[in-house]
């Protein structure tokens, strides 16, 4: 349970941070690149809330699916979309984007072996 809430507190500060950055930081560097990095951090902690033990290599999932949805740009599907999801999948492929999601992922790896495969800090 201790790991779930740290998750959950974890993956709350994370989206109030790329909130802040999508509603008050207009810039070239923190909104496009940390801003994705931090996108890849959310997601894996908004899964860690659910999968705790596993499965082992949920860093690498989610990294996988950052890509997957930065290639969805690539194609047209991201114009049939509806208008809900056509903002969260983006409309233009960049592929800055997949070195900040690989980042991300990496950050990811070691956050999932300093917490979930040692028994240190959070139980």
């Amino acid at each position: 349970m201790k790991k779930r809430l740290f998750c959950a507190t974890v993956f709350a500060a994370v989206l109030m941070v790329e909130i802040c950055i999508a509603l008050w930081v207009h810039d070239s560097f923190i909104r496009p690149y940390f801003g994705d990095v931090l996108a890849v951090v959310c997601v894996y902690f908004l899964a860690r809330i659910f999968l705790i033990q596993k499965p082992k290599y949920l860093s690498i999932y989610v990294t996988i699916f950052a890509f997957l949805v930065e290639l969805i740009q690539l194609t047209s599907l991201s114009e049939i979309l509806s208008n809900a999801l056509s903002i969260i999948v983006g409309g233009t492929f960049d592929i800055c984007d997949l070195l900040c999601y690989t980042i991300g992922g990496v950050v990811c790896f070691f956050a999932d072996k300093k917490f979930f495969r040692n028994s240190c800090n959070v139980s």
